[in-house]
């Protein structure tokens, strides 16, 4: 067989649409990797603060939970979504926070209502901040956007808040929150 200029290019041509997904796919070596999720606007919902219904919209995902609720935060002083979680946890759903390390000393921190209630708490040391404010649910549901969960990122910040549903970036959160879990360290009670 006899090589020309045109077969050569179709193998290139050929050579190159294999490749391309693997080169759209960069890998980190961390769990997740960095792959695009796509993601349709009726998958994603916004809710702003002050006064913008965060809290609600949190509590009525918590409270559709059918098997497991993961929680990462930096500041956690709210309640009703402390409260949520553990009525949750109560009802038999799987719920597991990692917690900035500043919630060991906070005097408001939801922290000592969690580990009181049994509900498996670990708090994040190895960072300078763990300045995560996320919740999985049921690896289908990701919440996250710049909301503490604060009863000032409720009623007194300009916060915002997204609640994407979505079971391929729901994994990379879970992976991401297996990752500071297994770097953390179990709450045993404010200091």
């Amino acid at each position: 067989m006899k090589s020309t200029p045109a077969a050569g290019l179709r193998i290139l041509l050929c050579i190159a649409a294999n490749l391309l997904p693997c080169l759209a796919e960069p890998s980190t070596g961390k769990p997740g990797g960095t792959a695009p999720i796509q993601v349709s606007p009726d998958q994603i919902h916004a809710y702003f603060s002050p006064k913008g219904g965060c809290t609600a919209a949190i509590l009525e995902e918590i409270r559709g939970a059918k098997q497991f609720i993961l929680v990462q935060a930096y500041s956690f002083t709210s309640a009703p979504i402390a409260g949520a979680l553990v009525e949750a946890f109560r009802s038999g759903i799987r719920v597991e926070a990692v917690l900035d390390k500043s919630n060991k000393t906070a005097n408001y921190s939801e922290a000592t209502f969690l580990k009181n209630a049994r509900v498996p708490t670990w708090i994040d040391g190895k960072h300078a901040i763990a300045h995560n404010k996320i919740i999985i649910i049921d690896g289908l549901t990701v919440i996250t956007g710049s909301f503490n969960f604060t009863k000032a990122g409720e009623e007194s910040n300009a916060e915002n808040l997204l609640i994407i549903k979505s079971p391929e970036l729901a994994a990379r959160y879970v992976a991401n929150f297996q990752e500071h879990k297994a770097h953390a360290e179990w709450f045993t009670g404010s200091k």
